[in-house]
């Protein structure tokens, strides 16, 4: 006869794996925020891991964190629930994906509700300057 506790409040641990179905996620993430976060969790989903992609686009336009900064913010709100299910990593300023045919991926838009739509990164960093914690 077995604990009959086995099992219950067990956290399951993950471990990655490179070779398993892996979803993308490519942006600036200037900051990382609430809206991000809900498509994040509606990626992981699709393959229970995600490749997080940053833009190295910091001094380009209003993008003022860089990739360090930007990283740590991820892992911060990431890791309590996801831990092991992610992987954050700098990319060149991608501005196009193209591809030729099918070739075992697909590229789609996910629509998440309009109170979620809505939250900018632009207004973000708005509010950060008018706080003083952003020049």
């Amino acid at each position: 006869m077995g604990n009959k506790n086995s099992g219950e409040n067990k956290i399951m641990s993950y471990e990655w794996d490179n070779k398993k179905p892996t979803a993308q996620m490519l942006g600036r993430w200037q900051p990382f925020h609430d809206g991000h976060y809900a498509l994040f969790e509606e990626i992981i989903k699709k393959t229970g891991q995600v490749c997080i992609q940053v833009r190295d686009v910091q001094g380009v336009d209003d993008n003022p964190f860089d990739f360090e900064y930007v990283k740590s913010k991820i892992i911060e709100r990431l890791e309590p629930k996801y831990k092991n299910r992610f992987k954050v990593m700098l990319v060149p300023n991608i501005t196009n994906i193209s591809y030729g045919r099918g070739v075992g991926y697909t590229i789609e838009e996910v629509i998440l509700p309009d109170n979620i739509q809505k939250i900018s990164a632009t207004k973000i960093r708005k509010e950060m300057r008018k706080e003083g914690k952003l020049k």
